[in-house]
């Protein structure tokens, strides 16, 4: 019986011991032979300098990032340096010269176009305003001195992107595929 009970608890405890912390999600490296990419999507939370890798509902991968300019409200004009909000997903992905990888966002998509021009019609954005182009998920620009110390400092550089360190770009962009959902948030 005192064995039995022994096992009983050790049953218990295990399933405890095998999650992962969220520390640990910063540095497991990610598999794409592991992973179904049909299934990933990112979410990506500004006010945490944050992008989530979940496969289905479970978060696999997570990765500091930063972004446009230091207002982080949603994107509204081009040229504003901010980084959109809503749900996009990766129109292409290229090797890059400048930021190593880069995965074009299809923004602006229907939803901004239909935020921009609401803007636009209550007059908090000029009628000639453009909404900008162009919004991506990149590297670091290390060619013009911008390094991997400016994503864990927080120092948003982009004129609207995502950027990452060059070794989670060059990880994130083997695991996503064109089509894969992008959720931007504040």
């Amino acid at each position: 019986m005192k064995q039995w009970l022994h096992y009983c608890w050790l049953l218990l405890l295990l399933p405890l011991c095998s999650f992962i912390s969220e520390e640990d999600l910063y540095r497991v490296k990610l598999n794409p032979a592991n992973i179904d990419a049909d299934k990933v999507f990112l979410l990506i939370d500004k006010s945490d300098y944050r992008m989530y890798v979940y496969e289905d509902v479970t978060l696999i991968k997570i990765y500091k990032v930063v972004f446009g300019n230091d207002d982080m409200g949603d994107k509204r004009i081009e040229g504003d340096r901010k980084t959109p909000e809503g749900t996009f997903r990766i129109l292409s992905k290229r090797y890059d010269n400048r930021w190593n990888r880069f995965l074009l966002l299809d923004y602006p998509n229907e939803s901004s176009y239909s935020k921009f021009q609401n803007r636009q019609a209550r007059g908090e954005i000029s009628q000639a305003a453009t909404i900008g182009n162009g919004i991506g998920i990149h590297g670091v620009e290390k060619t013009s001195g911008i390094t991997d110390v400016y994503v864990e400092k927080r120092i948003n550089w982009t004129l609207g992107c995502i950027s990452m360190k060059t070794e989670d770009v060059n990880e994130l962009y083997e695991v996503l595929k064109v089509g894969t959902p992008v959720v931007i948030r504040y």
